[in-house]
Formats: structure tokens, C-alpha cells, sequence
């Protein structure tokens, strides 16, 4: 058995000592749904052409990036606040335009079957593109560009800064991370190359050609799934099921390793037959590997009126996965539970042991249980 000391905070020390000012001294624009016209000679760092998207008639444009597929005119916007159409040429706002730059445990993402106890420099921009009743981070989520501060960072500069501060893996998270998909998939095609893993953190609310291309890149993808419903997802995310559950298919066919979150809401997705359902498609379409984590909802943004999650909801959510078969099961936001840890599914002994986002042990050898052998399916080195 493996006991970790985390030299973490040193890094944070050191981190936050050249990026903590990372917002300070950036002027904010007044925000507009349309901007005025510029050239690509004067156009700042952060706007560049976007990779998806198809030009119509009378300088309209359709964006090919995420299901909603918006349609825009000359000076318009999409959902996502992020993508504007300039005189018929579709444009990111947001490629390198930081607002935020973290150092943060892997645990935190939550990736609990991927490079245990390491840190990853985790980064966002403004936008997404749905609109969850529930979002914790809607501050910069569902803001326009222009109403929050940044720093623009190049690929080189944040690929740099991982190295430098020894984060094994560049985490695009926060917000949702494909909406800046150009800076996302030119910094994991860097890292990549410079030895520095990639993982995004998102909805899985996107189209099948851009996601076959970060998949070249990413080692790793966590899906927060909302829940096994489409009315929950036009009512509560103002999105749909079906792209979700293509897009989880999708990663595992591109070998991708895949994990998923789920947010218990009371009243809102903690049916237990509803979940039962959910459990049955993982494991028919997914299998019985993929890590599935129960996180507990705290009031937040538009749905504050609802109460935390009943710890007895979230253990008899876990006890359906786990009765359904699903071998890796876990319970988040709640510090201390035994669920936090995870259990090989042969002999059944604690393999790594976890307190919040910090290892205490760790009990597997070469990707295989260190008590009785058996494989134990992530990356572990």
C-alpha cells in the first residue's frame, strides 16, 4: 500500500504568487449583442475564426459545433454568447481569454480513475451552451465575454505553465469548455506533444465531428449528466437527452476514458425508477466500468428554493447502481463517506482510499489490485 504526501500547496504557493493577479487590471466593456465590424489585422488575440460552422445566404451562418446549431446574422450571436457572426464569417471571442486559472487536485474535477493524487491546471472562459437552472459556476457560465475580467493566455504560454508547475494533465472545466473548442483542441494537441495529459469537463452537449477531433487530443473526458429525461433536460437545462447519450457512446467507441457525474436534485431527477432506467442503459451501452459518481446538490443560482440532497437519497442511489451492476460507484459532496473510496469489484478491498480531494492511499500496482490481481479499469501512471 502506497501513502501519499501531496506537495500541492507548495505549487499553489508558487502559482498563485505569478497568477493570482490573473483578472487584475482588465477593463470591462459594457456588454452588446452585436459588435462592430473589424479587420483580422485589428482584431484582438482572443478572436479568431471559428472552426465549425457553414456560411448561408445574406451573410447568415449556421453554427455546426453543439445540436442547437444556431443560426445567425451579421452582427449576431449564438446561445453561447461566445461565437459571433462578423459579415458572414463566424467568429470565437474567447480563444485563449482566460478567466480563470487554477491549480486543483484531479479529485476536484471529479476524475477518480485518472492519474490519482496529481493536480491539473484547470482554465475557463466565459459562455456554454445550455442554461442549467442548477449551475454553480453561472457567474462566468452566463456571461457574455465582455462582462468579466480575463487574461489572455496563448496554447504555448498554458501548456508552459503546466510544465512548469509540475500539473500532469490541463483540465477545461468550469464553465463549459466547448464553447472556446478552437483553444481547447490547439492546447491539448501542444500538451499532447510536450508530455502534458488533457481532460475536459463538460455537458457532452456537442456534435459528432467536433468531438472526434478532441478526441485525437484528450485523454480523458468526465460527462456531467443532468438526468435520464428529456423533460428535465428542455425544462431544467433548456437542452436535450439524445446528444448526451450519443456523445458518451462516442467517447468510449474513440477510447477516450470516460466518467460520469450526476446530480441528485430533490424532486427534480432522484426518481429511483428513473435511475434504475439510467443504471440499465450505462451498462448496456456503456458498461459496467465507466465510473459513475452521485454528487449532492446545495441550493444554487435559479433553483435555490430546493433543499441539499438528502444523504439517504444519494446512498439509495448508489445501492440501485450497485445492484444494477455497475462495479465503481461513488458519492460526492459528502466528506467522509465510505463511497468516496473505491473498492475493487473482485475481492472487494479498499484500493484507494480518499478524505474529500486528497488521497490517502492507494493500493493498485500496475493498474491491477495490489491484494488480489485483478485489472482495475483507468489510468493509474
Amino acid at each position: 500500500m502506497k501513502k501519499f504526501t501531496s506537495s500541492t500547496n507548495i505549487s499553489r504557493r508558487r502559482f498563485f504568487g505569478q497568477f493570482g493577479q490573473l483578472l487584475a487590471g482588465s477593463s470591462l466593456i459594457p456588454a452588446t449583442l452585436a459588435t462592430p465590424k473589424s479587420s483580422s489585422a485589428s482584431a484582438p488575440k482572443y478572436v479568431r475564426e471559428a472552426r465549425y460552422y457553414q456560411r448561408l445566404d445574406r451573410e447568415r451562418v449556421q453554427c455546426q459545433l453543439c445540436p442547437k446549431r444556431c443560426i445567425t446574422g451579421d452582427g449576431q450571436r449564438g446561445v453561447c454568447r461566445v461565437r459571433e457572426n462578423q459579415a458572414g464569417t463566424y467568429k470565437t471571442l474567447v480563444y485563449g481569454r482566460l478567466t480563470t486559472m487554477n491549480l486543483d487536485p484531479i479529485e476536484k474535477k471529479p476524475l477518480f480513475h485518472f492519474l490519482p493524487s496529481t493536480t491539473a491546471l484547470s482554465v475557463a472562459t466565459a459562455g456554454c451552451n445550455v442554461r442549467c437552472k442548477f449551475c454553480q459556476n453561472w457567474n462566468i457560465s452566463q456571461a457574455n465575454p465582455e462582462d468579466v475580467r480575463f487574461r489572455y493566455v496563448s496554447p504555448e504560454e498554458l501548456v508552459q505553465t503546466a510544465r512548469q508547475y509540475g500539473a500532469k494533465s490541463i483540465a477545461y472545466t468550469y464553465n463549459e469548455p466547448i464553447v472556446f473548442s478552437e483553444y481547447m483542441l490547439d492546447s491539448a494537441t501542444l500538451g499532447k506533444a510536450r508530455g502534458v495529459y488533457n481532460v475536459m469537463i463538460s455537458n457532452g452537449y456537442i456534435n459528432r465531428k467536433p468531438l472526434d477531433d478532441l478526441c485525437q487530443q484528450l485523454t480523458a473526458i468526465k460527462v456531467d449528466f443532468k438526468a435520464f429525461s428529456d423533460r428535465f433536460y428542455h425544462q431544467t437545462v433548456s437542452g436535450s437527452l439524445q446528444p448526451v447519450l450519443d456523445t458518451m457512446v462516442r467517447i468510449r467507441e474513440q477510447g477516450v476514458w470516460l466518467e460520469m457525474v450526476y446530480l441528485v436534485i430533490p424532486t427534480l431527477n432522484d426518481d429511483p425508477q428513473e435511475l434504475r432506467d439510467m443504471c440499465q442503459w450505462i451498462i448496456h451501452n456503456l458498461g459496467t466500468d465507466v465510473p459513475l459518481h452521485f454528487t449532492r446538490y446545495h441550493p444554487q443560482y435559479l433553483l435555490k428554493h430546493l433543499p441539499s440532497t438528502p444523504i439517504r437519497t444519494l446512498e439509495t442511489a448508489y445501492q440501485i447502481a450497485r445492484d444494477a451492476g455497475i462495479k465503481y460507484v461513488y458519492l460526492g459532496n459528502v466528506p467522509t463517506n465510505p463511497a468516496e473510496n473505491t473498492y475493487c469489484a473482485a475481492c472487494g478491498k479498499m484500493i484507494v482510499e480518499r478524505t474529500g480531494f486528497a488521497i490517502r492511499s492507494i493500493s493498485i500496482k500496475d493498474g491491477k489490485c495490489a491484494f488480489c490481481g485483478n485489472p482495475i479499469p483507468g489510468i493509474w501512471s
